[in-house]
C-alpha cells in the first residue's frame, strides 16, 4: 500500500521561531527536520515507524509542517541570551554569522538567443532531459540520504555518473554575455555588442520606450546595464530620463527617513518577534555564498526586510520573503563590482554607495511584492491558488505524471508552495534566478502569472527521474533536492521557452491561473 511508504516529513511542535506562515524546507537545498536531526547526530530514522495523516486543510497541513525552519536549541539559547545588536548605517558594525564557509560554483546569466518572445506557433526546442549536468546531486542532497540509508538507486546512480563527468568552469555571479562561453572565444561577438548597443539607445532616449525594452529584455539583459534597466522595469524609476536623478534622491532619502523614523522599535514588545524572525532567517539566506555572510550584508537585509515588514502589517515579515532581496542586492552591486562579487567585501565601498545599494533593493523588492502580496497574507490565499492552479494545469500537460503523484499520494503542496512561496530561488543557483528575473519583468504579470508556467515547465522537465520513483519517500526527496547545480543560461533559456509555449497551449485555462 503507498499508504505505508509515506513519511511523515514534518514533527509536530509547539516551539515555532517567530509567528510566521511556514515555508517547507531549510536553506537549498532543504532537508526534513528529522533527517537534518538524524544527519547531525549520526543516527539512522526508523522510517518504518512513520505515518502520515493526511491533512485535510491547509492549515492542518500547515501545523504539522510548522517546523521545517526550526532553530537548534542553541541557537535559539544564543539569540535569546544576547540583546538586540544595535545596527548603524557605518558599514563596519558587526552582528552575527552564519559558520558555512564553502562557496558553490557559480555561473552565467546572460540572454538565451532570442531577440523577443518566441510568436505563437513557432517551433520551439523541447527542453531536454539532462544526461549530463542536469542529473547531478549536490552534496548535501547525497550526504544525507546516505546517512538516512534511503532506498534510492537512481539518486546514486546520479552521483556516480555526477563523479565522472567533466567539471564545469567557475562562471562569475553576475556575469557578462560572453563569460559563459568557455571555449576561448572572443570577449564580446559581434551580435552581443548589437544588443548592447541596443539596450543603451534605449535608456539613453528622453523617454524610454518601455514596451521596447520590455521586447529585447525578454531573452535576457545585458549586465552592463541589467541595474538600470530592472529599476525601470520594476516601475521604480520613470520613463523620462530627465527625471531619473531627481526621483532616485528623493526615494533613497525617504527610505532612510523610514529607518530613522521605525527601526529604533525593533526592540519593542509589538515587533521583537518580528525581527527576531527576521535575525534567524538572515544567515540562512544563501549560505553557501560567502557575500551574504558578512555583517555589513546581513545588517543591509535586516533593515530591508524589518522596515518593509511594519510597513505592510497585512502580511508583515514571512519567512522566505528574505530571498527576494537577494537578486536586487547582487544586481544594483554589480555596478560597483566587477570581479569576484561572491567573496567581495561590501564593507569597503563608500557608505554613500552601500546606502543607495540598500535603498533601491528595498524599493524595488517592494514593487515585486506589491503584485503578490496575497502570498504572505493570513493563510496564504495566493499560494493556496497558485498550487491549486498548478496541480489542474499538470494534469493536462502531462497526465502520467499526475497520476503517478496521485498513485503514491504525493501532494503538490507539499514541493509546490516553496516554489511559489520562494519563486524558485530554492530550486535554481542564483545566477539563475537572475537571468529568469530578466524575463519576469519583461512579461506582463511575470511574477504572479507566468511564474505558473514556468513552474510546470520546471516539474516537467524531471518527468523521467519522476516516473523511475516508486515511493512517496523517494517522490518527495527528489523533488525538494531537483539537481540545479550546474545549471546556466541554456537550461534556464529552454525552461523560459517552453514555459511560453505551455502559456500559448492552456490560453483557455481558467480565469483562477491568473490569480
Amino acid at each position: 500500500m503507498a499508504t505505508e511508504n509515506r513519511i511523515n516529513f514534518w514533527r509536530r511542535n509547539a516551539k515555532v521561531p517567530g509567528s510566521v506562515q511556514p515555508v517547507y524546507g531549510a536553506q537549498h537545498p532543504p532537508l526534513d527536520p528529522r533527517l537534518r536531526r538524524a544527519y547531525h547526530k549520526d543516527t539512522k530514522p526508523n522510517f518504518n515507524n512513520l505515518k502520515t495523516k493526511k491533512a485535510s486543510s491547509f492549515h492542518e497541513f500547515a501545523r504539522s509542517t510548522n517546523d521545517a525552519w526550526d532553530i537548534d536549541d542553541e541557537e535559539e539559547d544564543d539569540f535569546l541570551g544576547t540583546p538586540a545588536p544595535t545596527l548603524s548605517l557605518h558599514p563596519t558594525s558587526t552582528h552575527n554569522q552564519c559558520t558555512q564557509q564553502q562557496l558553490q560554483n557559480l555561473a552565467d546569466d546572460t540572454d538565451t538567443g532570442m531577440m523577443h518572445p518566441p510568436t505563437k506557433g513557432q517551433h520551439l526546442q523541447d527542453v531536454q532531459e539532462e544526461d549530463g549536468d542536469c542529473e547531478h546531486l549536490n552534496g548535501k542532497f547525497v550526504k544525507s540520504s546516505s546517512e538516512a540509508d534511503l532506498n534510492m538507486s537512481s539518486v546514486r546512480s546520479s552521483l556516480q555518473k555526477q563523479q565522472s563527468l567533466p567539471v564545469r568552469p567557475i562562471i562569475p555571479l553576475v556575469a557578462r554575455i560572453s563569460d559563459q562561453n568557455a571555449s576561448g572565444a572572443p570577449p564580446m561577438t559581434v551580435r552581443e555588442k548589437s544588443r548592447l548597443d541596443k539596450f543603451k539607445q534605449l535608456l539613453a532616449s528622453p523617454n524610454t520606450d518601455l514596451e521596447e525594452l520590455r521586447k529585447h529584455s525578454w531573452s535576457g539583459i545585458p549586465r552592463e546595464v541589467r541595474p538600470i534597466t530592472w529599476r525601470l522595469l520594476s516601475g521604480y524609476l520613470p520613463a523620462n530620463k530627465e527625471r531619473r536623478e531627481l526621483v532616485l534622491k528623493r526615494k533613497r532619502e525617504e527610505y532612510f527617513g523610514f529607518i530613522e523614523q521605525y527601526y529604533h522599535s525593533r526592540t519593542d514588545e509589538h515587533y521583537k518577534d518580528t525581527y527576531r524572525q527576521i535575525h534567524i532567517d538572515i544567515p540562512r539566506t544563501n549560505p553557501l555564498i560567502p557575500l551574504f555572510q558578512q555583517p555589513a550584508v546581513q545588517e543591509v537585509f535586516e533593515r530591508i526586510l524589518f522596515i518593509w515588514a511594519i510597513r505592510h502589517p497585512a502580511s508583515g515579515y514571512v519567512q522566505g520573503i528574505n530571498d527576494l532581496v537577494t537578486p536586487f542586492f547582487v544586481v544594483f552591486l554589480s555596478e560597483f563590482v566587477t570581479e569576484d562579487m561572491e567573496n567581495f567585501e561590501v564593507a569597503a565601498l563608500p557608505l554613500e554607495t552601500q546606502r543607495n545599494i540598500e535603498a533601491d533593493s528595498f524599493w524595488c523588492m517592494s514593487k515585486l511584492l506589491d503584485g503578490i502580496q496575497d502570498n504572505y497574507t493570513f493563510a496564504q490565499p495566493g499560494i493556496q491558488n497558485k498550487v491549486k492552479a498548478l496541480e489542474e494545469l499538470v494534469s493536462r500537460i502531462d497526465e502520467d505524471v499526475h497520476n503517478h503523484f496521485k498513485k503514491y499520494e504525493v501532494e503538490y503542496l507539499q514541493f509546490a508552495f516553496r516554489w511559489m512561496n520562494n519563486l524558485l530561488m530554492r530550486e535554481l543557483p542564483l545566477r539563475c534566478t537572475i537571468r529568469l528575473w530578466d524575463t519576469y519583468q519583461a512579461e506582463a504579470e511575470g511574477f504572479s502569472h507566468f511564474h505558473l508556467y514556468v513552474c510546470a515547465a520546471f516539474l516537467i522537465e524531471w518527468r523521467k527521474e519522476i516516473l523511475s520513483m516508486v515511493d512517496f519517500q523517494g517522490l518527495l526527496m527528489l523533488l525538494q533536492n531537483l539537481p540545479t547545480i550546474h545549471w546556466g543560461n541554456e537550461e534556464v533559456g529552454l525552461l523560459l521557452a517552453e514555459a511560453y509555449r505551455l502559456k500559448y497551449m492552456f490560453a483557455d485555462a481558467p480565469s483562477h491561473y491568473k490569480r
